[in-house]
């Protein structure tokens, strides 16, 4: 099966009141490869009613469950077709993102998701390298390979040290995955542990090793602030390294893999 444009929609998440959310519509409205686009919110507000209407953008309120994964499953539900990338208000996505994520998709046999690399936006300037950038395009090595996307054991040696995956930047192939994505109490995670679940099924991770994003690193964003919160990233982590690995080594990693997190910090280079 050939995906076209129109089986391919941008869900935005948006929450709250963030100055950043026009940058990320705009940069979605600027797609060579014209899809659809659509914005769930469970926390309504005039600022964002006025982008959507602006914009021209359908916009659904979830009355739902809430927090992360509430928030993801209702607009990956809200959006009808069989491609879906749940756009994060933070940040941006690069013109050629949707013809890239087409292109890669039907050149593979079985997709479960497609995914790529990405830069950061820190204090408002776009960094093409860093620490954070360089761990993890390390640890993607073995995806540039198109014969491992789908084999099991690379799926889940990439994810084993840690979680490359910029989940911003993946479009979801409906049809591959079960009904429900996310079904996590994770707040930080929860995406590594769909990973982690997809990584042992029969299917591809398809791995554009082009930055097709601009990650936001600032000091509101849900990772800096589960850093902060009681550990609540670390605990994570740790509860992750263990689906991998036994304690002993999980505990190991974890000493390093703390101190990885001040990488996140806003003006870490």
């Amino acid at each position: 099966m050939e995906f076209k444009p129109q089986d391919h929609t941008f869900a935005i998440c948006a929450y709250k009141e963030s100055p950043y959310l026009r940058e990320c519509i705009e940069s979605l409205k600027k797609q060579t490869v014209a899809t659809n686009l659509i914005m769930a919110t469970s926390t309504e507000n005039n600022y964002i009613r006025n982008l959507a209407k602006e914009y021209q953008i359908p916009l659904y309120v979830n009355d739902g469950p809430g927090g992360i994964a509430g928030d993801w499953n209702f607009a990956y539900h809200c959006a009808k077709t069989k491609l879906v990338t749940l756009a994060h208000q933070d940040d941006r996505y690069q013109p050629e993102y949707a013809q890239d994520m087409l292109q890669k998709i039907n050149a593979s046999k079985q997709p479960l998701i497609y995914f790529a690399d990405y830069y950061e936006l820190r204090n408002g300037k776009v960094v093409e390298k860093s620490s954070m950038l360089r761990v993890k395009r390390l640890l993607l090595l073995p995806l540039k390979v198109r014969a491992f996307q789908g084999k099991s054991f690379f799926k889940r040696l990439v994810l084993s040290f840690g979680n490359p995956v910029a989940c911003w930047s993946v479009a979801y192939v409906k049809d591959s995955l079960p009904k429900t994505v996310f079904i996590s109490e994770f707040r930080s995670n929860l995406d590594w542990e769909e990973w982690e679940k997809l990584s042992r099924e029969k299917g591809e991770f398809v791995y554009s090793p082009k930055p097709m994003t601009c990650h936001r690193v600032h000091e509101g964003s849900e990772t800096s602030n589960t850093i902060r919160e009681g550990n609540i990233r670390a605990k994570e982590d740790y509860a992750m390294f263990q689906k991998f690995w036994p304690v002993w080594f999980a505990k190991l990693l974890m000493r390093f893999y703390i101190k990885g997190e001040k990488l996140n910090e806003v003006d870490h280079k």
